[in-house]
């Protein structure tokens, strides 16, 4: 059989709904990790003081 391949295929960077994920370099064993970078679900809007009736 024959042997796998040293280097890994680069991979494009996928994007869904809410995340985003980029593949990593490889580390000294071989493995590639992903990363998850995830959007901004909700905005965050400055609190303001109700009005006095």
């Amino acid at each position: 059989m024959s042997q796998a391949p040293k280097s890994r295929p680069k991979v494009p960077e996928g994007r869904a709904r809410f995340y985003t994920t980029k593949q990593m370099a490889a580390n000294e064993k071989g493995f590639v990790g992903y990363e998850t970078v995830w959007d901004n679900l909700q905005k965050e809007v400055e609190y303001k003081k109700p009005k006095r009736p």
